[in-house]
């Protein structure tokens, strides 16, 4: 049994990404450099083409056929001058089913993975797919996601966007026929970008593109950097063309009064329980459509458009994007009422427009139920209390973070994306409580239902995992599954061998001398040259069948490194020798011990994180 010395054991070698981000390659800096640039380079320009594909979309569905004109953010200039159209609201009944029909026939005619919000679909695809996404679906997702959102459905921007980046880092990664691993680096880049630039808030979006992969408070610090160099770029491309600034314009609010903190903490158990509603009647409509509404596919967003048309011809400013209705109550100009109708009627529309089948984002959406919800609890409670809440418009602000906190269990990157997108950084204390609360009440659910709990749980960390897990423990840690072996003399006749090999279920032997010091071993596979050759078997001993270049193994080594040692030469079994004496046979430790202690270990840490 020839085995190579412990000297000659293969070391991992990091990728080149790794490099990148760890600073140790000065040769790849410049490579990786270059494509995060190109993915936030084709992220921006995606973020340009989407919404000028909306504004002319709204200019010519919403404006020029039905004459609603909903009031948009102060950061996003209007391209086309209104048009003279009255309004017409049985106009507004139609068009969102008309638009869901257009949308689903384009999205399942030529690539039914477009449905629904494409941020799910890029953390399924990192999670299980390695990183790869169809170039086709970037490009159907644009298209169908502007006729839903701009023919009156409910939705956001960040779903089309998120899979435009997300599509371009797959496509280059598989083109330069880089790691699955690399690819999805590149991919939760692209999603950042994508999301970053069209919001106007490319810290967040950074930090989104890491957070939002796990349901548990884990960020994937592996993608931070290549994603805060690709959203910084598709930031600037975008603000190069509509301009800089903030997404919406607020006053400045401030926070100097700690007994504002108690009705904070009430609008955080309205915003989880919203958010509860939210996902429930979200995924309820979804599964009614999928499992038992027996039509053909492309049929069901027209459905969901004609329910949300109803709702709109109610109450108009659930219709489209809605980010009008936050920018008014930021300035204190909605009342009570249609606050709260906008909020649960924005819960019902984008329900019906995504969850039927039809294409959009959900952050959108959130964003403006949250802070509807807010704009109403702050009323509420400066009717009541005024001396503490001087200014109830501040709670929109935090409710946008909470609810989208409860809805997606992203804390740290929601606080980040409202002060953004509203340019306010005097309410993060309030904001970082409100998100607390609602991340901790609110582990039950999520929006985001392709997000695992940790990176335990995915399919993309297994390997690592794996090491991670037999890093942490030693040889001395099972010492109790190291067996005794029977021990045979260098000087033993192999016909006496044969006999002894009858009586034993052994399939390793070390050999020992004299003194009872470890000389040699060999397996059961290293004798079948010798069993049948009955006119030699007196003459050969098994210190002639054995090797004494040992491969072995100590108490205070790692089992990782024991697991190496065992596919070096595909061995089922170690000895385990001496730490002080490398001669002194201990035992056996089996591979299959190793493989079951790993997974005993690995279903605790599962237990326990459940």
């Amino acid at each position: 049994m020839s085995t190579p010395s412990d000297s000659e054991q293969p070391e991992a070698q990091p990728s080149a990404v790794t490099n990148v981000l760890t600073g140790f390659s000065v040769r790849d800096t410049g490579k990786w450099l270059f494509y995060f640039v190109l993915i936030g380079i084709i992220a921006g320009l995606g973020s340009i083409l989407f919404q000028v594909m909306c504004n002319v979309g709204m200019h010519f569905l919403l404006d020029l056929m039905a004459g609603y004109r909903p009031p948009g953010p102060t950061g996003e200039p209007e391209l086309f001058h209104p048009t003279s159209t009255p309004f017409n609201r049985w106009v507004l009944l139609i068009l969102p089913a008309l638009g869901g029909l257009v949308s689903g026939w384009l999205v399942y005619t030529f690539c039914p993975e477009a449905e629904g919000h494409g941020t799910d679909a890029a953390i399924n695809a990192y999670h299980n797919k390695g990183g790869l996404i169809r170039g086709r679906v970037p490009i159907i997702k644009t298209i169908a996601s502007a006729i839903t959102l701009t023919s009156g459905g409910s939705g956001g921007r960040e779903g089309p966007i998120a899979q435009i980046g997300a599509g371009f880092g797959s496509f280059l990664a598989t083109r330069l026929k880089l790691t699955e691993r690399e690819r999805r680096i590149m991919l939760a880049a692209g999603v950042g970008a994508g999301v970053g630039s069209i919001f106007r808030a490319p810290l967040a979006g950074a930090l989104f593109g890491a957070e939002v992969l796990y349901r548990d408070s884990e960020f994937e610090a592996e993608v931070l950097i290549p994603t805060g160099i690709a959203t910084v770029v598709a930031y600037c491309l975008f603000s190069m063309v509509f301009g800089w600034g903030a997404l919406f314009t607020s006053p400045d609010f401030t926070f100097d009064n700690p007994l504002e903190l108690g009705p904070y903490a009430i609008l955080a158990f309205v915003l989880i329980g919203a958010s509860f509603v939210y996902v429930k009647t979200f995924y309820g409509v979804h599964d009614i459509f999928k499992k038992k509404v027996a039509l053909p596919p492309h049929i069901k967003p027209a459905i969901g458009g004609m329910l949300t048309g109803i709702i709109g011809f109610f109450l108009p400013e659930t219709l489209a994007f809605g980010y009008g209705v936050i920018q008014e109550a930021l300035f204190n100009n909605l009342g009570i009422g249609l606050l709260f109708g906008v909020a649960f009627g924005k819960i019902l529309t984008t329900s019906f427009s995504i969850g039927s089948g039809g294409s959009g984002g959900v952050f959108g959406p959130s964003v403006v139920i949250g802070g509807a919800l807010g704009g109403a609890m702050g009323k509420i409670f400066h009717a009541i209390i005024p001396s503490v809440v001087a200014n109830p418009s501040a709670m929109v602000i935090v409710g946008m973070a909470g609810f989208f906190t409860a809805a997606s269990n992203t804390p740290i990157s929601t606080i980040i994306f409202v002060s953004e997108m509203t340019n306010s950084y005097h309410l993060l204390l309030p904001s970082f409580l409100v998100c607390l609360l609602c991340y901790f009440f609110s582990p039950g659910w999520t929006i985001y239902i392709e997000q695992v709990k940790n990176k335990a749980a995915s399919p993309a960390h297994a390997g690592e995992f794996f090491v991670n897990v037999l890093d942490r423990f030693k040889v001395r840690d099972i010492m109790s599954h190291i067996k005794t072996v029977q021990t045979v003399p260098e000087s033993m006749k192999f016909s006496d061998f044969k006999r002894f090999f009858c009586l034993t279920d052994q399939h390793y032997f070390p050999v020992v001398n004299e003194d009872n010091e470890m000389v040699g071993i060999f397996s059961s596979t290293d004798f079948r040259s010798v069993i049948f050759s009955q006119e030699i078997e007196d003459l050969v001993v098994v210190n002639d069948i054995s090797t004494t270049d040992i491969i072995s193994t100590t108490p205070s080594e790692d089992l990782h490194t024991v697991m190496n040692k065992f596919t070096r030469k595909n061995l089922d079994s170690l000895p385990v020798v001496d730490e002080q004496d490398p001669k002194k046979l201990l035992g056996m430790l089996g591979r299959r011990e190793v493989i079951g202690f790993y997974n005993q270990e690995v279903d605790k840490m599962t237990h326990n994180a459940g």
